[in-house]
């Protein structure tokens, strides 16, 4: 039987959230957190529009999430991402405990694999590559236009 909430579902969510990003002149990343198959919560980069370097979709979908959970874990959670975090948001993410992280496309310049890979919480299982075409293809376009 085919899962209509599976992991490529959730991440065109992501990618929804990547282009309102990306209409709003913001680097083209979208995050959402999702628990027992609901999206708990959706964001997208905010770090031009809140003039706050820390303002990434994962940092703010971590946020939302803990808020609406009302505690500080995201046990149970999955995080949605389109491109790979960087160490900040890798390391809020381990001390979250989120259980699973997906993300789209590699980071190989700023991703947490390529400086922190021991970042996230022990339990935590990562998965990537999916929708990494679609995902890296917004990004392309974001900084071919700033160019």
């Amino acid at each position: 039987m085919i899962d209509p909430f599976d992991d490529e579902y959730f991440m065109k969510r992501a990618l929804a959230e990547a282009e309102q990003a990306f209409a709003d002149g913001e680097i083209p990343v979208g995050a959402l957190v999702v628990c027992r198959n609901q999206i708990i919560s959706r964001a997208h980069n905010l770090t031009e529009t809140l003039n706050d370097v820390t303002a990434h979709a994962e940092m703010q979908a971590i946020t939302a999430a803990t808020n609406l959970l009302g505690g500080k874990y995201l046990t149970g959670c999955t995080l949605y991402v389109t491109l790979e975090p960087c160490t900040m948001c890798a390391g809020a993410l381990g001390w979250s405990q989120i259980d699973r992280i997906v993300y789209g496309a590699s980071d190989q310049k700023r991703g947490f694999q390529k400086f922190a890979p021991a970042a996230l919480h022990p339990k935590t299982v990562l998965l990537g590559g999916i929708l990494q075409t679609e995902c890296a293809d917004i990004m392309k376009r974001f900084f071919e236009r700033k160019r």
